[in-house]
């Protein structure tokens, strides 16, 4: 007779068992993304009567199978796509979040029976999204990846703000409080302050950890130890954060990760580190995905969920109504009124990309008994969750296309993959060098590499420069994606200037604004690079310039004589800027 630990590791095995199957069936099809994949399998596991004896709880989702995701999710964002979009995730995150939990508070008072505090706790648990099957197949397909930054980040900030609001909405209906309550200015201002706090305080947690795990990282230099480290971080800064602190686990994990993942890769780990580590989370992401969604399949209650269709299919149509609501007006707000520039067809894809599924069902299954409809609530959480990963995630596809976001054709995989050995090819020769420097091989064996590496680095370089020639629609990619992060370095260097004093705020500001006006260009597709700036009208671009930013320039300034006195001292047609850009690049 097994043991109930041997029963565990049985079931654990015979998950893992399916997972195998279904893998290797996708390797032959590959036709849909594998999470879905693995709750259909679920699915098939649970009608089959399958006895899979591992219990789905609100703990389990929360402390074991989350902050893996969260970190991993956050590690691998590119900080400068987070950075530009993040006015406009916040916004939808915060804003829209909530905006979204009153329509289905309200509608469910009708639709469902409930009162309006059970309607605004069902809202808070089913709207959480979970992008990871969306991502999957984002990126099967090459579509852009400032669509796959917001539908991602987006989904970190709005499952944090949710678990706050759950937690405030919980306490209420578990102190026999009513919506009333809630709708006092006095209870609108300790809700806000409450999310506020909470969300401000993970974010510090996260941060603050994070730089403790960078700084022992940046000393270090052996990736199994570094590995150890990041995971300590992942776990530590949701646990410290939500049950010491009492403030966001998520928020906590996901700037965390952020930080590791973005400056932690850049300054504090070797090439041998980075891949280890990154490595690592993707197995540990892809594992925990793997258990988490074939499970969701098997305790997925098919029966009830047909029984309760009346009530369901109109959950489901309210859940994505209320997404809506949020998600048009917002993005159109922030259109105007910022640089976020959301493009139709990318705000349609928030829509109907935004799945639900491990928070809500966490959430869910963490209801007290003291709430009536739990039984009911639980079903319809698991139906819904169900019917957006399986019917919204397998048509994605079809949708991206339908609603006309381009995604890459055969040349830009190409030359992504040119990119990608050109990167490596420069890791290699870097990493050579400091090896070299430290004497760790000889002078003879770090020659041969430079030799070698640099040849292939040559030819890359030829082939890169024939193919963008050959596609002008990749030039003008490249042109964009540089020009981005070159705005970046220039806002950076604008602020950099206002903080030690060297440039008035006013000013500061003026200069940034111009900046934040390029980047919408850029969010357009239009190239902010000109010819403006040709020496015989260098002084009159100057002059508008200054007055642009109010500085009073007479004649005097800029006039022919002190531009001939530049140009003879420089002794060419170039400013002392263009000097030093040019010595710069040869670097």
């Amino acid at each position: 007779m097994s043991s109930g630990l041997e029963q565990q590791l049985i079931d654990l095995l015979t998950v893992f068992l399916i997972a195998g199957g279904v893998g290797a069936l996708l390797a032959k099809i590959g036709r849909v993304p594998y999470t879905i994949a693995l709750l259909l399998a679920g699915f098939a596991a649970s009608i089959a009567g399958l006895e899979i004896d591992i219990t789905l709880t609100h703990d389990i989702i929360l402390l074991v199978v989350l902050p893996p995701l969260l970190f991993e999710g956050a590690a691998t964002t590119d900080i400068d796509e987070f950075r530009s979009n993040f006015s406009v995730m916040l916004t939808l995150a915060t804003v829209g979040l909530a905006a979204s939990i009153v329509v289905v508070g309200v509608v469910s008072t009708r639709l469902l029976g409930y009162s309006l505090l059970l309607g605004l706790l069902f809202g808070t648990i089913i709207l959480p999204t979970d992008p990871v099957s969306v991502l999957a197949l984002f990126k099967q397909v090459g579509a852009p990846e400032r669509l796959s930054v917001l539908v991602e980040g987006e989904s970190l900030l709005n499952d944090g703000v949710a678990v706050v609001i759950f937690s405030a909405l919980l306490a209420l209906v578990e102190a026999g409080d009513s919506a009333a309550d809630l709708a006092t200015l006095e209870g609108i201002a300790e809700l806000a302050g409450g999310i506020i706090f909470s969300a401000g305080g993970g974010a510090i947690v996260g941060l603050a950890a994070g730089y403790l795990i960078y700084r022992l990282m940046a000393n270090l230099d052996e990736h199994m130890t570094e590995i150890i480290l990041t995971v300590v971080l992942a776990y530590g800064a949701f646990l410290v954060a939500e049950h010491y602190l009492h403030v966001s686990g998520v928020i906590a994990t996901v700037a965390a990760g952020l930080l590791i993942g973005n400056r932690g890769r850049e300054y504090a780990m070797s090439p041998q580190t980075k891949t280890a580590v990154f490595n690592t989370w993707e197995t540990a992401a892809y594992v925990v995905n793997t258990f988490i969604f074939l499970l969701l399949g098997v305790k997925t209650p098919i029966r009830q969920i047909i029984a309760e269709a009346e009530l369901l299919l109109p959950a489901v149509v309210l859940v994505l109504v209320a997404r809506a609501v949020a998600v048009y007006p917002l993005t159109e707000i922030a259109n105007r009124f910022s640089d976020a520039n959301v493009p139709r067809n990318y705000q349609h894809v928030l829509v109907w990309g935004g799945l639900h599924g491990s928070i809500p069902i966490a959430l869910v299954l963490g209801l007290p008994e003291a709430v009536g409809p739990r039984q009911q609530l639980r079903v319809l959480v698991f139906g819904i969750a169900a019917f957006s990963l399986v019917i919204q995630g397998l048509s994605m596809k079809r949708f991206l296309r339908a609603v006309g976001v381009e995604t890459s054709g055969k040349e830009e995989e190409l030359y992504n993959l040119l990119l990608t050995r050109a990167k490596a090819v420069d890791e290699a020769l870097d990493e050579s060098e400091r090896l070299h420097e430290r004497n760790l091989i000889r002078t003879d064996v770090y020659e041969r590499f430079q030799r070698e590496y640099g040849r292939e680095k040559e030819e890359l370089n030829t082939v890169i420069r024939d193919l963008l020639e050959a596609e002008p629609a990749l030039l003008k990619q490249e042109l964009l994606q540089s020009e981005r992060r070159v705005l970046h370095a220039e806002e950076s260097a604008i602020t950099d200037a206002e903080l030690s004093g060297q440039l008035s705020t006013e000013l500061a500001e003026d200069l940034i604004a111009e900046v934040h006006q390029k980047q919408a260009r850029l969010d357009r597709g239009e190239t902010t690079v000109t010819s403006d700036i040709e020496r015989e009208g260098y002084r009159e671009f100057w002059r508008e310039r200054a007055t642009a930013f109010g500085l009073d320039v007479g004649e005097d300034v800029l006039d022919e004589t002190a531009m001939e006195e530049l140009t003879d001292e420089s002794g060419s047609n170039t400013s002392p800027l263009d000097d030093e850009t040019e010595g710069a690049g040869t670097d």
